[in-house]
């Protein structure tokens, strides 16, 4: 069974910083990347970020460039999300996904999800 465990969310003022944690388990194949997505009532999921397991390469959403970092732990199988100068736009509950390595900030190429943590972000 392939588990995707968030943490990390809470609320914060603009301008202050969050990591958020995800712990994977359960995919038994090399090639595939971890990525954040992120959900606003009425509003599509938007790819924030995705590291790449092969060689840890990441991409990121334009939105984040520059404030957001995404990185690997190998050993522990679990990815960080840091979250520096988070504006209120940022506010969304945050999703953990899996899926492939090529193109891993589309939406339609998620093979799986975890439960979503909210981040607030206040002015």
């Amino acid at each position: 069974e392939v588990q995707l465990v968030e943490s990390g969310g809470g609320f914060v003022q603009a301008g202050g910083s969050l990591r958020l944690s995800c712990v994977v388990s359960g995919l038994t194949f090399e090639d595939y990347a971890i990525g954040w997505f992120r959900q606003v009532p009425g509003k599509e999921h938007e790819g924030v970020s995705c590291i790449r397991r092969r060689d840890g390469s990441a991409d990121y959403a334009e939105s984040v460039k520059d404030r957001f970092t995404i990185s690997i732990d190998n050993a522990k199988n679990v990815v960080y999300l840091q979250m520096n100068n988070l504006k209120p736009e940022d506010t969304a509950v945050y999703y953990c996904t899996a899926d492939g390595p090529s193109d891993c900030l589309n939406y339609y190429g998620v093979d799986y999800w975890g439960k979503g943590t909210l981040v607030s972000v206040s002015s």
